[in-house]
């Protein structure tokens, strides 16, 4: 196995090839077909059908709208599986590769590797979702213009002065576009990093504390990622759980009881099919995405809206 700080240099030619890639716009999952979308956020609660990874079924019928990176992009397809599967939620993805929190604010014009008609408050406006999901690694390498070259490394103090006036002017732009029925932000906490542990820490507490001021929520997905009681410990394998020895695709090392999360030259990404210049969902069964799905799901689940909220 590569080192994880030897393939650094090459994951940041990895990801700059993506930032030159727009997406597609957004990906709105469709719904399941043995159970209708309702048309109003007010309809009758239903039975909603089981989830694929055995996740507890609830009544509500969330919807959700989920913006970030390349960690979210290649996340969206799984999250969507369960969140329609166990929330019978109603789904909506806008990632873009290579982003940063400012480059989904509006207002930032060519700086921003995100097109106008899918900044946050945009789509916020146009779907009225109930939650908004954020995952942002934290991009710290000085190739996303709406940060005009501020980087972890030069001037960490400069870069979270930055950073945190961005998760400010996102949560402000989210909550006007909801106006009364602003929607609930969930910050996805990060995984560990081998190159930079610090950050990681440094961003995740940034989210924290941006979801109490704000009344928001976080979801400690990187928990689901690292080893039991070493929370910024990276690693490439960990104990399968007891679904991932059920299903043989996820438990990736059966006569050890391991399963991989990363590829041997890709220390950030959890799909286990290589990166491509083109962004791209990710194509094969991959523990780390399933993981981080389901948490971000059972923290939406503890707090969906009830029946009775008036229709939008």
């Amino acid at each position: 196995m590569r080192k994880p700080w030897i393939v650094g240099v090459v994951l940041a030619g990895v990801l700059l090839g993506a930032c030159t890639d727009p997406a597609s716009g957004p990906q709105v999952a469709p719904p399941t077909p043995s159970v209708p979308t309702p048309s109003v956020r007010g309809a009758a609660p239903r039975q909603a059908p089981a989830s694929p990874s055995g996740v507890p079924v609830v009544r509500s019928a969330p919807r959700v709208l989920y913006l970030g990176d390349s960690l979210a992009m290649e996340s969206q397809k799984v999250l969507g599986r369960e969140l329609r599967g166990t929330l019978n939620a109603t789904y909506t993805s806008a990632p873009h590769s290579g982003t940063t929190p400012c480059d989904y604010l509006e207002g930032t014009g060519k700086g921003s590797l995100v097109p106008d008609g899918d900044k946050a408050a945009v789509l916020v406006r146009a779907l009225r979702p109930d939650f908004v999901v954020l995952q942002f690694w934290g991009n710290a390498w000085g190739y996303t213009p709406c940060m005009d070259g501020i980087t972890y490394g030069a001037d960490r103090e400069t870069y979270v002065d930055r950073y945190t006036a961005d998760l400010r002017k996102l949560t402000a732009q989210i909550a006007a576009a909801g106006g009364a029925q602003r929607p609930t932000i969930v910050w996805v906490l990060q995984g560990p990093d081998p190159i930079t542990p610090e950050r990681v820490k440094t961003v995740n507490a940034l989210y924290q504390s941006q979801a109490r001021s704000a009344g928001d929520l976080v979801a400690d997905a990187g928990r689901t990622v690292s080893p039991a009681g070493a929370r910024y410990t990276w690693t490439q394998y960990l104990p399968c759980t007891a679904y991932e020895r059920a299903h043989p695709d996820y438990c990736t090392q059966p006569a050890g009881d391991r399963t991989a999360l990363h590829l041997d030259t890709d220390y950030l990404h959890f799909c286990l099919a290589p990166t491509t210049s083109t962004p791209r969902p990710c194509p094969v069964p991959s523990p780390g995405i399933l993981r981080i799905a389901r948490e971000i799901t059972r923290v939406i689940g503890a707090r969906a809206p009830t029946p009775s909220r008036s229709a939008g």
